[in-house]
């Protein structure tokens, strides 16, 4: 990125009480220097403003400079937000996987839907996974001199040839340099393994948990963890990959070949190191392993340990707000992805243990995405209209906010609640938590 790049960071909020509320800021306004540098990101405005004086210089909403000093405790924070971490834009992908849920959406939608980012910052400050493919000499220098660690890596493999194959990008071959390169300046990643059966799965995907564990070493190893996910397909893909789905048989197979790698690394480094995503478990039939399985959970973000993780809150806010009875009675139809069936059927029988509650999981596939199983998140307003039309709802639909666009009531189908409720004629209400989950079924 060139420094011609870099706007303004233009201020979304500013936090009540705050230092920047003191001077007066407003949202709107944004941020053009400090100390006489502009910010690439939020991560040079967080290093940026560590300095206890700082000279800002400032844009307000009707285009005026200012310029502002300011004297602080050195962790003090200015209460600033912005609308977007990154000022000089997005760094994007130079990949071509098959897999990448980007590529397989439906064509015609927005322009933003389709862009692919492949950007360390976000990987650093959100948990994003990124390739390591396009980064030039100075983004590894900055790397290294901010200490951006962990990152977020997607691996699906270590053969070069393999890796290159799977990203379509030569420069994929490189990972196991770039790993040493990470291992010699006690940086860290976390590993992502997205298994494509025929492609990357069998003695590929033990050769590649193996390689990974080999910079499983020391006080500061440089891969903390690594998961194993199932690719996801939709009937959008590209028609000329290579690509076939997960079946139940398939994810019984990799889940015996990583339980077996789990003991070897679980007697090597007193940890399993690599981690199943819960969907294997649900697309196997298999229950999910216990709570105690998952460590700290250095994987959640991927999907491991996330149900166990949402039925353990749940029994818990269960007990805390939920009566002996409720009245008037109330009737709700629940729904989730049908990957999630089996592990939700104790939840339905605790809810309907209350007096005058009555709840009913619609347990649903994505037609939409042309998927026999699907995940919450992938439902869509279609998909709600052609299982749920025609059947008895109750007194409205509950589902999680999840499946809506963030900040939007639209569906990934660009269909709106307000659509999909007057076409099925109940109301639909999204829940953002368990307990507005809870509230919502008992209020």
């Amino acid at each position: 990125m060139s420094a011609a790049t870099i706007q303004p960071a233009k201020i979304s909020a500013v936090l009540p009480e705050s230092i920047a509320a003191e001077l007066g800021f407003e949202p709107g306004d944004a941020l053009v220097q400090i100390n006489g540098q502009a910010p690439r990101d939020l991560i040079d405005y967080q290093f940026l403003c560590a300095d206890e004086y700082l000279e800002l210089e400032v844009l307000d909403q009707q285009g005026r400079r200012h310029y502002l000093e300011i004297e602080k405790d050195y962790d003090e924070d200015l209460g600033l937000e912005f609308e977007t971490a990154l000022f000089d834009g997005l760094i994007q992908c130079n990949n071509r996987c098959p897999f990448c849920f980007i590529d397989q959406q439906p064509p015609g939608r927005r322009q933003s839907l389709y862009f692919k980012d492949d950007d360390y910052r976000l990987s650093f400050l959100y948990g994003s996974y990124l390739t390591l493919t396009n980064l030039t000499e100075r983004e590894w220098e900055r790397i290294e001199a901010l200490r951006l660690s962990p990152l977020y890596v997607s691996v699906h493999a270590t053969a070069p040839e393999l890796r290159s194959r799977l990203l379509k990008n030569p420069r994929a071959g490189q990972l196991l340099g770039q790993l040493a390169w990470f291992q010699e300046r006690r940086l860290q990643i976390h590993a992502q393994v997205v298994v494509c059966p025929g492609v990357n799965d069998g003695d590929h995907l033990e050769n590649t948990l193996l390689d990974l564990a080999r910079f499983h070493q020391g006080d500061i190893p440089a891969v903390i963890s690594a998961a194993v996910v199932p690719v996801g397909l939709t009937r959008f893909r590209p028609p000329e990959d290579e690509l076939i789905p997960v079946t139940p048989a398939k994810a019984r197979e990799v889940i015996a070949q990583v339980r077996a790698l789990q003991r070897r690394f679980q007697s090597q480094f007193q940890s399993h190191f690599a981690w199943l995503a819960d969907e294997w478990f649900l697309i196997a039939g298999q229950d999910l392993p216990p709570e105690e399985h998952y460590e700290d959970y250095p994987q959640i973000g991927n999907g491991v340990g996330s149900i166990r993780q949402f039925l353990r809150e749940f029994q818990r806010q269960a007990e805390e707000m939920l009566p002996p009875r409720i009245t008037p009675p109330r009737r709700w139809t629940w729904v989730v992805g049908n990957a999630v069936a089996q592990a939700f059927a104790p939840l339905v029988e605790r809810l309907n243990q209350v007096e005058g509650l009555t709840v009913t999981l619609a347990a649903l596939n994505s037609l939409y995405w042309g998927q026999e199983i699907t995940v919450t998140g992938l439902l869509t307003g279609q998909d709600l209209i052609h299982h749920l039309q025609e059947q008895e709802l109750g007194d409205g639909i509950l589902f999680p906010s999840l499946m809506l666009k963030p900040g939007e009531d639209r569906f990934l189908d660009d269909s709106t609640v307000a659509e999909v409720a007057e076409t099925l004629g109940v109301p639909l209400y999204p829940a953002e938590s368990i307990a507005a989950l809870l509230q919502l079924m008992v209020e």
